[in-house]
């Protein structure tokens, strides 16, 4: 069976590459798969960036830029063609079509190209029922949820520590800023009371963050935050598996209704750190409410003030941060890369 895979992001090494990426080298197991990307040369760095393998996926032409009748007549050389739209629906001939959609896009009413294009797709497929909610009242369907893949196997718990974790890109001017200057400012209330704790902030910063992370490091100055910088995915692990506590703060401040894209659509570094028991202390909007449910697998919070009561609880309760990180890690498993493999060869050999 030959397969193509197409993402317009590719070069931004993403939550929706990690998505798309798992899936293709899964497949080229026993397929021919084939990812449409003109510059090959950023397979090395994306395969060792994501921890994924990547050796049996070919990097062929990109059929998706140029002549669009072109485009079209090309895809019917493919069994499955596999998109992750950017709100755009590319057209494609292939015997079978699957739209994923990451980003909770809102459109008023999808056009009559919009339609006819979307006969085309067999399947639409969400990464969470938050997305899923603003996508099929935008396009007018009835897409699919499939969890993004987490790798929990490769997760492991050690003799925690007095650590609070978070982790996200360092940038005020992505789709969705992950608000770390919010967890500092609260941060700074806890350590008054609890000064052999410390929190890590660990995420991506490009050139055009670096103002935002300068001003970030000014702002923990003198407490004990550490602010690291695209860390390899073992010393990640080996952090989560020491922290006690896991924070997420995308979407705070923001509508969740009237701007959905600022949430955290789903979360997988809060599934990653549940998988390594620390407790995720999160915000409860977007897809994060989709894996924590409130006192059984961890706390949600809204205001900032609730986010330094929720956190000080299990601070000062070492039976109840010890139980809600058993079931984090229990609960996690929902999110295991074989449940994805499973649900996606279902609608591939269908």
């Amino acid at each position: 069976m030959k397969i193509g895979f197409w993402s317009p992001y590719l070069d931004t090494f993403g939550g929706g590459e990690r998505y798309v990426l798992t899936l293709a080298s899964y497949l080229s197991r026993s397929e021919d798969v084939h990812l449409f990307w003109n510059d090959s040369s950023i397979k090395a760095p994306l395969s060792r960036f994501l921890k994924i393998d990547l050796s049996k996926v070919k990097f062929s032409k990109n059929i998706f830029l140029g002549n669009t009748l072109k485009k079209a007549l090309n895809s019917r050389n493919y069994n499955v063609i596999f998109i992750l739209s950017d709100g755009s629906i590319p057209l494609t001939f292939a015997r079978k079509n699957i739209l994923h959609f990451q980003v909770p896009f809102i459109f008023n009413k999808p056009s009559h190209t919009t339609k006819l294009k979307l006969r085309n797709y067999k399947h639409i497929v969400v990464n969470s029922y938050f997305t899923k909610k603003f996508i099929d009242n935008s396009f007018k369907v009835n897409s699919k949820v499939i969890y993004p893949p987490v790798d929990i196997d490769s997760l492991t718990t050690a003799k925690k520590e007095s650590i609070i974790v978070s982790v996200g890109r360092f940038s005020p001017n992505q789709l969705h800023p992950k608000k770390q200057e919010v967890l500092i400012e609260v941060f700074k209330e806890i350590y008054k009371k609890n000064r052999d704790w410390k929190l890590i902030l660990i995420g991506q910063a490009k050139k055009e963050d670096q103002k935002y992370l300068r001003n970030l490091k000014k702002s923990a100055s003198g407490f004990a935050i550490k602010i690291i910088e695209n860390i390899p995915q073992d010393k990640l692990r080996e952090i989560y598996a020491k922290a006690s506590i896991y924070w997420h703060a995308t979407g705070f401040g923001e509508d969740e209704l009237k701007s959905p894209q600022k949430m955290e659509h789903f979360g997988i570094a809060t599934v990653e750190a549940s998988a390594a028991g620390a407790v995720p202390v999160v915000i409860g909007m977007g897809g994060q409410k989709e894996i924590v449910e409130h006192n059984k697998n961890g706390l949600l919070w809204i205001t900032k003030t609730q986010l330094m009561e929720e956190t000080q609880s299990l601070i000062e309760n070492k039976e109840k941060l010890s139980k809600l990180s058993a079931s984090a890690i229990k609960n996690s498993k929902r999110f295991s890369q074989d449940n994805f493999f499973r649900q996606y060869e279902k609608i591939i050999y269908e």
